[in-house]
């Protein structure tokens, strides 16, 4: 499933755009004050509509089969369908509000010139028709928004092991919040079993493409969530060891590294490797004998082991 993660990250960040847009223009229209060019812009068949990226990107990476032969699953199936109906409720909807601030406008000034003609009562058939189905339509996206809010959390919980979807969840809380309608912490606890869960995951996708601050924080909430404290307080150290080593505390480096080295848990090899990368440049970073000691020492115990 690893070659979704990219995929799914953009999803749910234009889900969460497409979600607070839409729910902005029913309470406009509600309210009297939606414009024209506020739905024109929303609702168009064009990349720089949030619902319509949101559609193309479901229905490309969810649709019946991908060039590698793989089969969809139910969840799948389910979201892109409720993104597709979506999409197809809100252009029903631009329709009938064109229909209403822009076409009936001037065909109401044309009558006025052009009298009683029986076509225009047609029209106004029409007009009052479209009315109608824009209350309709209205109540119809807040039902459909709800149910393809809960498609999207089913559909996060089938690829819970998506580290860059974790970090997203975390970095942008008040949103996802926001436009799931509950907190973060139930949100991590259904997708990944716990919320402990989801942080640690998170804290694992920063280790691994060496955003090394915000693993150290991502990793000290799941410890404060709960966390296995065996495997999560030698990654943490890990975390913090390079994080010093990138702001230039060598010591503080040498000693977080060392904890970690010494703790009985597996390491991976590309950790290991990028730890003795940098402690092995020790000797040309500091003056200090006794730091550029232990950091060789470090890397001896490190490199010893089989990776």
């Amino acid at each position: 499933m690893g070659g979704h993660t990219s995929g799914l990250v953009d999803i749910v960040r234009d889900f969460i755009a497409a979600d607070r847009a839409l729910c902005d223009l029913v309470s406009r229209y509600r309210g009297g004050e939606l414009q024209w060019d506020e739905v024109r812009a929303l609702v168009a068949d064009e990349e720089r509509s949030p619902l319509f990226r949101l559609k193309e990107r479901s229905h490309a990476l969810f649709r019946s089969e991908t060039e590698d032969g793989r089969i969809v699953r139910h969840r799948e199936v389910l979201f892109d369908l409720a993104v597709g109906s979506l999409f197809h409720e809100a252009m029903k909807f631009r329709e009938n509000f064109y229909q209403r601030v822009v076409y009936g406008p001037r065909v109401r000034e044309l009558k006025r010139e052009a009298g009683a003609e029986a076509l225009f009562g047609e029209f106004e058939k029409i007009f009052e028709a479209g009315a109608d189905a824009l209350d309709a339509g209205a109540a119809e996206t807040e039902a459909l928004l709800e149910r393809s809010r809960e498609q999207l959390v089913d559909l996060l919980a089938q690829y819970r092991g998506e580290g860059h979807v974790a970090r997203y969840l975390v970095e942008q809380s008040e949103q996802v919040e926001a436009a799931l309608g509950r907190g973060l912490a139930q949100i991590l606890e259904t997708v990944y079993g716990s919320e402990a869960a989801g942080w640690e995951l998170a804290g694992r996708s920063y280790v691994g493409s060496g955003y090394f601050e915000e693993a150290g924080e991502a990793l000290r909430e799941a410890l404060e969530r709960g966390g296995c404290r065996a495997q999560l307080s030698p990654l943490s150290d890990y975390a913090a060891g390079m994080a010093a080593y990138m702001r230039g505390e060598y010591a503080s480096s040498v000693e977080s590294v060392a904890r970690w080295a010494a703790a009985d848990v597996a390491r991976e090899t590309q950790l290991v490797h990028q730890a003795c990368a940098a402690l092995s440049r020790m000797d040309r970073l500091s003056e200090d004998p006794e730091l550029v000691e232990a950091a060789a020492s470090v890397v001896a115990r490190l490199g010893g082991e089989k990776v």
